[in-house]
């Protein structure tokens, strides 16, 4: 990826009639709203032309500019378009701040994504020359067939063995489309089922309804038929190795949302939690293990994982001294074992899968899942997660809370 030379920004500011940037004087009012749908239509890039758009804050409608301050908390704003939720799949991005006809810039670019449509807040924005607009039918068949002809990531490429009956398709007219789609453009009702489906990334598109990765986990119950390591293996030992006698052991397996809800239950049924009514005028409970950790760690572990060449699945296990999540697939991307956790590094293996999990509310912000772990550690009274990685997987570590000793 290359961002444009300053020469090349500043004659984009210049052209008002491009179609690859957006102008805004400041970042108050409508405008982050509005400086959203741009992103999105950039990402979507309907017209094709293979590169970055690009946000401009600090610059009137003509090019000239408004003077507004570029400080570091406005660039952190802008940086979190990127992990807030709002826009999926995440696109990708940049924010930099320049020096633009003698006035300083605060510049978003943004690359095309490779599996487009690209939503916010469950619309498809598009641009029509120098303005934004929703995306018709027309333009969504469009968006699917570009996806279609690109390097697509794991979860966006057809899962050959699957078939469109596989897929529990009343499930997502009736609970997911809801979720993952503007009530306004449900109404209109000018998609078809199939077309629904490949706008969505759950097909490859209406003439080939051969379901993809995505897909089949999340809409088929029983997708190891096709993706063996697609399961969750849960086990609890008496003691602190796996020598030990097992208290509890089962395997999750079907879609992914019914998967998540079921291992995060039977983490809160080994969860114990005390009251302490004696340390101070209210009462203090404290956690084994926070509730929100385990679920952002267990939860990353699913988002992050690999389906490939492996046949491992997602590892919970609970010792008497500590609680283990093992995830096939190393760092991806951006992220190495150096800046794992890291503020600003986030990468994603499956970019879909990510906006899927922001449609169905299990994700909130991307890429805070661990600095949220931490935190509530931090409160509840346990040592901060440890984390093992490597090329091939994985693993974290949760020690209990230090006033509490773990019974079988």
């Amino acid at each position: 990826m290359s961002h444009y030379s300053d020469a090349e920004l500043e004659a984009l500011l210049a052209d008002t009639e491009s179609d690859q940037v957006e102008r805004k004087r400041a970042w108050t009012g409508n405008a982050p709203s509005k400086g959203r749908e741009a992103v999105c239509a950039f990402a979507n890039d309907l017209p094709d032309h293979g590169t970055p758009g690009v946000l401009i804050v600090g610059a009137n409608d003509d090019g000239s500019p408004s003077h507004t301050p570029i400080d570091d908390q406005l660039l952190q704003t802008l940086s979190d378009i990127k992990t807030d939720g709002k826009i999926v799949p995440p696109p990708t991005l940049t924010v930099q701040k320049r020096l633009l006809k003698g006035a300083d810039r605060a510049v978003v670019t943004v690359w095309p994504a490779d599996s487009p449509p690209v939503r916010y807040d469950g619309r498809i924005w598009i641009r029509l020359g120098p303005r934004r607009d929703l995306a018709t039918a027309q333009d969504e068949r469009i968006l699917n067939e570009k996806r279609r002809c690109r390097d697509q990531p794991f979860d966006a490429r057809p899962c050959g063995s699957a078939t469109w009956k596989d897929l529990d398709l009343a499930w997502y007219r009736e609970t997911y489309l809801p979720m993952a789609v503007a009530p306004e453009v449900l109404e209109a009702n000018e998609r078809s089922l199939e077309e629904q489906l490949a706008s969505t990334r759950m097909i490859l598109s209406p003439a080939e309804p051969t379901p993809t990765h995505l897909g089949v986990l999340t809409l088929c119950d029983h997708g190891r038929d096709f993706l063996p390591c697609a399961y969750v293996q849960f086990l609890k030992l008496a003691g602190t190795s796996l020598a030990d006698e097992p208290v509890d052991a089962e395997e999750f397996e079907g879609r992914l949302v019914d998967v998540i809800r079921l291992v995060e239950e039977k983490l809160m049924s080994h969860n114990r939690t005390t009251v302490d009514f004696k340390s101070g005028a209210n009462e203090r409970r404290t956690q084994l293990y926070p509730l929100v950790a385990l679920q952002q760690l267990f939860r990353n572990a699913m988002l992050y994982r690999t389906y490939e060449h492996t046949q491992a699945p997602i590892r919970v296990y609970w010792y008497a001294d500590r609680l283990e999540i093992f995830s096939p697939g190393g760092p991806v991307g951006i992220v190495t074992a150096e800046t794992f956790g890291l503020p600003g590094y986030t990468d994603y293996r499956n970019p879909n899968l990510a906006g899927f999990l922001r449609e169905t509310g299990f994700a909130q912000r991307f890429g805070a899942g661990i600095a949220s772990a931490r935190r509530e550690c931090s409160r509840n009274g346990n040592p901060l997660p440890e984390f093992k990685i490597s090329n091939l997987a994985i693993a974290v570590t949760l020690r209990p809370a230090e006033e509490m000793i773990e019974e079988p």
